[in-house]
């Protein structure tokens, strides 16, 4: 079989996620197996403009595969936004060999890559890597599921102690300005409310009368799951407090959720993901992004990839409201 590209380097840039490494060794190992070398390009985008670059192979992904974070290092690069950045990363590519970029990250990791291609003509990949599951063009992103199963066992943890002593804890998820990772995580700890920055907030109704209610069932714990996208879980609290009397305790997960060893689910995503990535490129096709579209492994270009929208799962949500008590509409 002819490849379209003989060496490439894989990257991971902006924030890390779970099954990063696993994506990883995917690329490596697919790469290896199509008679085709792979490096390692560290850092992100920076390791393509300096030069860090490591090779790659059997032993340096062997076990990779359960680790969180990437092996790779990550990092955010304000020089590769610059057209001399981009021609400093395409002379490394010239020096080391490089005919093609796998880069596993979020939107910005994909514009990079599309300005990359379209200035230097580099054919790139880029592979969905982001706990936010926000990537419009794909229905699951690489680290969701194991954000969302490390922000669960937390909210757990906290349900016991608010429940000894009859509390109400307002607790902060991440998901940048996307609320799928708090409206997943909401639902599937039973939590008394849940505020997503998709939709708009009436406190009383959404907030205030779910804790009532609550109340009034016989709970005198409750639990608030609040997106980091809505603004201050302390804001919240307070809002609470007014209304109700009550003193919240307030948690901010913060970046724990980014890491631990990535489910199983990451884990095979990845694998499939890195696997068609690399098929792309030694098939010749530059400029695409792999995604997971209703059950099957597809790839878009990356403009339209980064056209797209992507809203809150609208049945999950109406389910959310039903189950905490909120009137229908």
């Amino acid at each position: 079989m002819h490849n379209a590209v003989k060496r490439i380097g894989v990257l991971t840039s902006g924030g890390d996620a779970p099954g990063m490494n696993a994506a990883i060794r995917s690329v490596v190992r697919t790469a290896m197996h199509m008679g085709i070398e792979c490096l390692g390009v560290r850092r992100g985008f920076n390791g393509l403009i300096t030069g860090d670059i490591i090779p790659m192979d059997f032993v340096q992904t062997s076990g990779l595969i359960a680790h969180g974070g990437t092996t790779l290092f990550t990092a955010r690069s304000e020089e590769f936004r610059t057209e001399e950045g981009r021609r400093k990363a395409a002379a490394t590519c010239k020096l080391f060999g490089l005919d093609g970029i796998v880069g596993i990250g979020g939107d910005g990791t994909y514009r990079g890559l599309m300005e990359f291609c379209n200035q230097e003509g580099v054919a790139v990949v880029g592979m969905p890597g982001t706990i936010d599951n926000d990537i419009a063009c794909t229905d699951y992103t690489i680290g969701y599921d194991t954000a969302c199963n490390t922000a669960l066992d937390s909210i757990d943890k906290l349900k016991d102690t608010m429940q000894s002593h009859e509390r109400c804890s307002v607790v902060e998820v991440m998901g940048r300005h996307a609320g799928h990772l708090a409206l997943y995580v909401g639902m599937a700890c039973g939590a008394t409310a849940v505020l997503i920055p998709e939709k708009e907030i009436d406190f009383e109704r959404d907030v205030v009368e779910p804790i009532r209610a609550a109340r009034l069932g016989g709970r005198t714990h409750f639990m608030v799951i609040v997106a980091e996208g809505v603004g201050s879980s302390y804001d919240v609290a307070a809002k609470i407090k007014d209304a109700t009397g009550l003193d919240p305790r307030v948690t901010v997960l913060g970046h724990v959720q980014r890491g631990g060893s990535p489910s199983a689910r990451d884990r095979m995503v990845a694998t499939y993901m890195g696997y068609n990535a690399v098929h792309l490129l030694a098939q010749g096709k530059s400029n695409r992004v792999v995604a997971y579209k209703d059950g099957e492994y597809v790839d878009f270009d990356i403009n339209e990839a980064l056209a797209m929208r992507k809203g809150i799962d609208e049945n999950a949500y109406r389910v959310l409201r039903a189950l905490t008590g909120v009137a229908a509409e």
